[in-house]
């Protein structure tokens, strides 16, 4: 679980620094990097939260 809130808040950081980059030079591909970043940070999220509960149905059968 450590690893997991390590991977989330480099997403965060990872995310913000993206947004914060658009905003100073204006630059598309910062804005598009962040989207990716979101993007693939959420599906990551969603594929480990249904393993998750994946698990307690195998446990309670």
């Amino acid at each position: 679980m450590l690893l997991l809130r390590i991977v989330g808040i480099l997403a965060v950081i990872a995310i913000g620094t993206g947004i914060l980059a658009y905003l100073f030079t204006g630059q598309r591909r910062y804005l598009s990097l962040a989207w990716r970043v979101s993007k693939y940070a959420l599906i990551f999220a969603m594929v480990l939260f249904a393993l998750l509960a994946f698990e307690r149905l195998i446990v309670m059968v």
